[in-house]
């Protein structure tokens, strides 16, 4: 990936290129690899930020694993994160596309 590669360019990847990366992975499809990204980030110190969650759990409502997205919406305070307006659609949407109406209404 682009940001494996950026070392070899001498180019050092951040939370924006994390966060880039992340969104990617949710345009594709590929919520495995979006967490995958957002757990990889503390090893790199870098510390996910409200952009971070919002793009790992809006990949996880687009793939249909609401269990996921609201598991990171309640993980957000304990990493210090206020969830915002982005973070709770995104989730609410995640147990609304599964029917599961009374998660949604207990975010």
């Amino acid at each position: 990936s682009l940001l494996r590669e950026m070392p070899g360019a001498g180019l050092t990847p951040n939370e924006v290129s994390y966060n880039a990366a992340i969104s990617a992975c949710e345009k594709a499809g590929q919520w495995e690899k979006a967490l995958s990204l957002l757990r990889e980030m503390p090893g790199a110190g870098l510390t996910p930020n409200e952009v971070s969650y919002n793009a790992a759990i809006s990949a996880c409502e687009k793939a249909g694993r609401w269990e996921k997205a609201v598991s990171l919406l309640r993980e957000m305070p304990d990493a210090g994160l206020s969830p915002d307006v982005i973070s709770y659609s995104a989730a609410i949407s995640a147990c609304e596309k599964a029917g599961r109406w009374e998660e949604a209404l207990s975010l």
